[in-house]
């Protein structure tokens, strides 16, 4: 049974985005009561809300500085349990146009399974001062007064609240509920290029063949590709995947074959020196999908909704986490402007939720482009999509070819440390004129690493 003296910010879902929410609310010195369906373990290990879990997750830069900020100490934490802490410009990466740099310092990420981090960073928003959650409770309903929500639980009970956070994932049932209260709810933006996962996890045996992740990147033409990171207990995670009809399965011996198959050896090298541990994963709800939340004049008071519950990305480019973790530090703001608690009406949330909303803009604009090139996606891209694509894809080759201004303005971009604005900085233009004038440079050599990694196979 919940119970509450006071009226807290309510947050349906423990998930990441629910989490970073919850810190965030407590920031800004608010009571946050957080309401999970799952009953969560005491441990690491994943969970059926997550039904990605056992698949890698990526902390962007950008959204390693935010997780740092709402929840801190994250950072150290994550490394003391055994996390990978990485400079991406050493990744050996593998794209359209050939091998990226891995000599230019490029950003930290630090990697960890999602199980860990979620753990770590559950483990500590629960210790923050007026943070509660209660786990094994199902959200059945939403009702509104002249005022306030009342969050309908399955066991009915009910919670009164003035703020209700919706951070349930994909999976959300807000658009039903809106429509139960009689709130226009427009259908969602998709594109859903039909990208499917399979996954396993492995472990070392003796030493480390090499220290750097490998990522053989799916394109257009080969449709299909990899990535091979080491996290925690000195474990490598190995990810397969594939668009359409070239989605991985879930059979040791088509694994493999897959990863044999790639443009590039590497990870098939890679495995030989690693023991698979358990099966394989697959996971194949990887459509982008955004909802129009906070647009209409009737969006009511009182409720925002934040990660994969207003807008879930292809995970292929690993932004969902680092956009929740920024949006909560919006919600944080939001909040302290507000100068109360827990807004009592007078937090625009109509406001908040298009700003939650812009920080999701560049993320969908680069996976959206990205998967309407592939033959797995049902429509084309647009004629300023293909525009933009012709601009990048020479910025692209620059960057395969050693040019340390074109890799670094991918890098930042990617990493959400800078705007596109940044991609047409003169001196890129400068640099793909130079280019088209003179002929590119010289391909990057294939990362050394991996040479040795595949001679010391063949001894």
């Amino acid at each position: 049974m919940i119970t509450s003296e006071q009226r807290p910010v309510v947050i349906i879902g423990a998930s990441l985005a629910g989490l970073f929410a919850a810190a965030a609310v407590a920031a800004a010195g608010a009571r946050a009561m957080i309401v999970e369906r799952d009953v969560l373990p005491d441990r690491p290990v994943p969970r059926k809300g997550v039904p990605q879990g056992r698949q890698p997750h990526v902390l962007l830069h950008r959204g390693l500085l935010a997780a740092e900020e709402l929840v801190p100490g994250i950072r150290e934490n994550l490394l003391s349990h055994g996390a990978v802490p990485f400079d991406t410009g050493t990744w050996a990466w593998l794209g359209e146009y050939g091998w990226s740099p891995t000599w230019i310092p490029a950003y930290e990420t630090v990697s960890a399974t999602r199980p860990l981090l979620e753990h770590l960073v559950r483990q500590r928003v629960c210790r923050l001062a007026g943070v509660t959650l209660h786990d094994g409770v199902r959200v059945t309903e939403l009702h509104r007064s002249a005022r306030h929500w009342q969050v309908v639980c399955e066991d009915a009970t009910t919670v009164e609240t003035d703020l209700v956070i919706d951070a349930s994932g994909r999976g959300s049932r807000l658009p039903q509920w809106l429509s139960e209260l009689g709130i226009p709810v427009s259908e969602p933006l998709t594109v859903d290029a039909r990208l499917g996962y399979a996954c396993r996890t492995y472990r070392v045996v003796g030493e480390p063949p090499i220290e750097i992740a490998v990522i053989i990147a799916a394109t257009p033409q080969t449709g299909r590709g990899a990535l091979a990171i080491p996290v925690e207990d000195g474990n490598w995670l190995v990810l397969a995947a594939g668009y359409g009809d070239r989605r991985p399965s879930r059979k040791a011996a088509e694994f493999d074959e897959f990863l044999a198959a790639l443009p590039d050896p590497a990870i098939a090298d890679l495995t030989q020196h690693l023991e698979p541990v358990g099966d394989i994963a697959i996971y194949r709800q990887t459509g982008n999908r955004r909802n129009r939340y906070g647009r209409s004049r009737s969006w009511p008071p009182g409720l925002v909704a934040v990660g994969d519950a207003y807008c879930a990305f292809d995970p292929v480019y690993g932004q969902g986490i680092t956009v929740a973790a920024c949006q909560a530090q919006l919600i944080r703001d939001a909040l302290q402007r507000d100068r109360t608690p827990a807004g009592n009406g007078l937090l625009s949330t109509r406001r908040l939720q298009r700003r939650i909303g812009a920080t999701a803009d560049l993320p969908w604009s680069v996976a959206t482009t990205e998967d309407l090139r592939h033959s797995g996606s049902p429509d084309t891209q647009s004629p300023i999509q293909r525009l933009v694509g012709l601009w990048t894809g020479r910025l692209a080759q620059l960057a395969a070819h050693g040019d340390r201004n074109a890799y670094l303005a991918f890098a930042r971009v990617y990493h959400l440390m800078a705007t596109p604005a940044l991609l047409y900085h003169p001196d890129l233009i400068v640099s793909v004129v130079r280019a088209a004038l003179r002929g590119l440079p010289e391909e990057n050599p294939r990362p050394r690493a991996l040479n040795a990694l595949a001679a010391n196979r063949a001894a």
